[in-house]
């Protein structure tokens, strides 16, 4: 009894120390996942059990993101996930996404998952034109997107109508011009085809340098109005506030850095935005919802934070992480190269081995041509024997009849004939006898040459045999292919006709190789600026080909402002568009006025 009592107070101790949980699904830009989180925990507890699974080290880039009433919000990591004000029906869902963008992702971005999840991102953001990209650069973009998926272009695989089923481009594009599937496709290849050698994180890098400088990459905006009442756009990113007009969201009308705001605030729903020269006048403006106020204030915060960490000396962990990153980076290279290497040996070893097949192709061939004339030599050979023996024998006739035609011309002779009539007959018969005895003198004598001449004609005959046999007989015994050189690497083995196994090679990665490999990266950085250019030369000139193909009535507001901006002499850059914009001072000037 005191035995049952105890095991029951055991059981009730265990169930009351187990936590409760409920189930949380996480959906990142390419899977989704599901936790058992327990009730305490905080949005840091989730955040960080996500970015391990992920093996996400970058983590100062993302958040966990929501939605409350048609407004975006993000998990908070110093309050427990139940107290947001989130779906209490489990699974509670959370979209992981980046929350802030970098400056420069080739610089800031360092690890590869990293590097993937904002490619993934900015390119949805694209095609579902949220960040407005012209067509040229739409269509560069979508190659970059291709190599990453697909790898190097091979026509022999990649044949017309393989991108039929994929998204590349955003629709805008697609029906701004006359153009069918396939045109789009072809042009696109074109591109692509010229990416050979890029691996995935390469592809999908260029593909961020290409996307940061379009006008509304990184940028959130928000509806809010001045203290004059006038509707306007604020826009928060990487490099500060800027003051949009609703109907243009490339070019903002006015720009405030981070390093020219010296505070933030917020009451209520009047934002306050305080420069760091004193002797100008504070900005302020209104936006509609409290919860949009407290989301603008995260983002502001957020930005102005990495914003100055970058210009920092880097942390003693981004310092590992990007030297691990060039350590693997190297590594890498190091193995694409040792590939490409092989693949090139192989692709040698394949070329040796069907040029060998196909000479051997030929000499049977050649044999085979050899033992025919051989047969028909025999045939000739034969057929003169025969003739040679016929033509013999007939002359031997001939021989004979001529034999007996002077055995009766004798005979005639011998015979008296006693009247003058018949000595004249036997004269004339003794005269016929002779022309037909010299006749056949001179016939035997021609059967005799003939038969001469095919004894002859034999005789090369069966010399032409001799050699034919000689030949075949030369073909038949040297070898199938000529002798090589061992061949430095292990064919695949699906070649198992040839004996080309070499020792195996081996890489030793020296410093003197690390050096090199350096030496190697930094003549990329220079030469950058070269296929910038050259890039800059296939835009305009892909403009300018399908420029014939647009429809001028489907442009849209966003289409005709950058073209003016085109005109203008402007140029993409979100960097540099954002130079030209007026100063805080001459906006604060312009606001008072």
């Amino acid at each position: 009894m005191a035995g049952a009592i105890a095991s029951r107070m055991s059981f009730s101790s265990l169930k009351r120390k187990q936590p409760k949980t409920f189930t949380v699904r996480i959906v990142t830009m390419d899977a989704e996942m599901e936790f058992n989180c327990e009730m305490k925990w905080k949005g840091k507890d989730l955040f960080d059990l996500v970015c391990r699974t992920l093996g996400l080290r970058e983590t100062w880039f993302f958040g966990l993101q929501y939605t409350i009433k048609d407004t975006v919000a993000w998990l908070k990591m110093d309050k427990k996930v139940l107290d947001h004000d989130v779906s209490k029906e489990e699974p509670v869902t959370f979209h992981f996404l980046a929350k802030f963008y970098p400056e420069n992702a080739e610089e800031e971005l360092v690890q590869e998952i990293t590097q993937h999840l904002f490619f993934l991102q900015v390119k949805k953001q694209i095609l579902d034109e949220k960040i407005y990209c012209p067509p040229e650069a739409s269509v560069l973009l979508a190659s970059y997107a291709v190599q990453a998926k697909y790898g190097d272009y091979d026509p022999s695989v990649h044949k017309r109508g393989f991108l039929a089923q994929e998204e590349l481009l955003p629709k805008r594009v697609i029906n701004l011009y006359q153009m069918t599937p396939e045109m789009w496709e072809e042009r696109i290849t074109a591109w692509y085809a010229e990416h050979r050698g890029r691996a995935r994180d390469e592809a999908e890098m260029e593909y961020l340098k290409i996307a940061q400088d379009l006008e509304m990459y990184g940028v959130n905006y928000f509806a809010i109005r001045n203290k004059k009442g006038t509707e306007l756009l604020l826009g928060v990113d990487a490099l500060g506030l800027h003051i949009y007009d609703p109907e243009n969201r490339l070019t903002p009308k006015i720009s405030f850095p981070w390093n020219e705001i010296r505070n933030i605030s917020y009451s209520d729903k009047e934002f306050t935005i305080k420069p760091l020269d004193k002797k100008i006048d504070v900005f302020k403006f209104n936006s509609s919802k409290l919860r949009v106020n407290k989301l603008i204030l995260q983002l502001c915060i957020g930005n102005h934070d990495l914003f100055m960490r970058r210009r920092k000396a880097d942390s003693l962990e981004v310092q590992q992480m990007k030297a691990q990153a060039r350590e693997e980076k190297a590594r890498k290279q190091m193995e694409r190269q040792r590939l490409a290497r092989e693949k090139q040996m192989r692709e040698e070893a394949e070329r040796t081995r069907d040029e060998l097949e196909r000479r051997l192709l030929q000499m049977k061939e050649e044999a085979t041509m050899a033992n025919e004339a051989l047969m028909r030599s025999e045939e000739t050979a034969d057929l003169l024997a025969e003739k040679a023996q016929i033509t013999e024998e007939e002359a031997k006739l001939l021989a004979q009849k001529a034999a007996e035609a002077e055995q009766e011309m004798q005979r005639i002779k011998a015979t008296a004939i006693r009247t003058e009539e018949e000595k004249r007959l036997m004269e004339q018969k003794v005269l016929e006898a002779e022309v037909l005895a010299l006749k056949m003198a001179e016939e035997s004598e021609r059967r005799a040459k003939e038969a001469d001449q095919l004894k002859q004609d034999l005789q090369e005959a069966r010399e032409a045999e001799r050699r034919a046999k000689q030949k075949l007989l030369e073909i038949t015994t040297k070898p199938t292919y000529p002798p090589m050189n061992p061949i430095p690497a292990p064919l695949p083995p699906d070649i198992p006709s040839f004996n080309l196994i070499g020792d195996s090679l081996s890489f030793d990665f020296k410093d003197t190789d690390m050096k090199r490999l350096s030496m190697e990266i930094e003549k990329e950085k220079v030469e950058y600026m070269e296929k910038s250019k050259h890039l800059q030369e296939q835009l305009n000139e892909l403009k300018t080909e399908i420029e014939a193909l647009k429809l001028k009535e489907r442009e849209t507001a966003l289409d005709i402002l950058h073209n003016e901006n085109s005109d203008r002499g402007g140029t993409s850059s979100k960097h540099n568009t954002i130079k030209k914009v007026p100063s805080l001072l001459s906006f604060a000037d312009q606001d008072s006025r």
